[in-house]
């Protein structure tokens, strides 16, 4: 498969919500099993396609393209090809640089309230590269949003089914009471999402987590959700409270 068709292919990916490496061969010294161009792509299930030398070389890369893909970060390895005894990956003599270049979909936050604040987030989030989903369970709620923007209503479990949620995405809790924070929590713990935050007093979270405890959720889950959301910058409209939600969100991602 040539380059063009390696890149078609990522593209391809990525566009249906799945992740990908393409390792390049940019540098190699003296006698290896491909020369600088060469090319393969690994996705998120393990499968590749075209080839940079086999081996076990070629095995490590794709352990490292698989590692790559879990906080979307490129690297640039290189590879001794002399010794295998000294835990080299091959006996031909040379060395090479391969570079791994992610392929990830877009992230998505996920924004539990349609009101002022939810509004203002999902425009945020659409502006600053995210995907914004947005879930009310007033169907009136969700009625006038910008196109950009996805929605659903219904059951939160239903509505949950249908997002891309995985370790990169971010959910953002700005819902208008106590009761409807109690029966949405637990699905929205079940999920994957490296981000949780929630928007409300340190009351009435207290008197949330208490219900919540009763109702047999572990400690360890509600310690996920992070509570006042957003960073402190004296925000008061939905606006600046977006941006508060959003930097922390980044922040978030960023590991700062």
């Amino acid at each position: 498969m040539g380059e063009v068709n390696l890149l078609q292919l990522l593209v391809a990916e990525v566009a249906a919500g799945r992740r990908g490496v393409l390792a390049t061969v940019v540098r190699t010294d003296r006698s290896v099993p491909r020369r600088s161009g060469a090319q393969m792509v690994v996705l998120e299930d393990g499968t590749r396609h075209g080839t940079i030398g086999g081996g076990e070389m070629e095995a490590r890369v794709i352990d490292a393209a698989l590692s790559a893909m879990t906080d979307g970060h490129s690297q640039l390895m290189t590879y001794r090809l002399v010794d295998p005894a000294s835990g080299d990956p091959g006996v031909c003599g040379g060395e090479m640089e391969i570079h791994l270049e992610t392929y990830m979909p877009t992230s998505t936050v996920v924004i539990i309230g349609a009101g002022h604040v939810g509004r203002a987030v999902a425009d945020l989030a659409h502006w600053s590269g995210f995907r914004p989903i947005i879930w009310d369970d007033r169907a009136e709620q969700i009625l006038d949003l910008p196109d950009a923007v996805e929605a659903h209503t219904g059951e939160i479990t239903d509505a949950l089914a249908l997002m891309p949620i995985d370790s990169r995405t971010a959910i953002v809790i700005v819902t208008r009471n106590v009761g409807l924070d109690r029966s949405i929590l637990p699905p929205l713990l079940a999920t994957p999402a490296g981000y949780i935050g929630l928007m409300g007093s340190q009351r009435r979270w207290q008197t949330t987590r208490e219900l919540l405890s009763t109702d047999g959720l572990a400690s360890k889950d509600l310690q996920r959700i992070v509570t006042p959301i957003g960073l402190e910058i004296g925000a008061e409209t939905p606006e600046e409270i977006a941006i508060s939600i959003l930097a922390e969100i980044v922040k978030s991602r960023r590991g700062a």
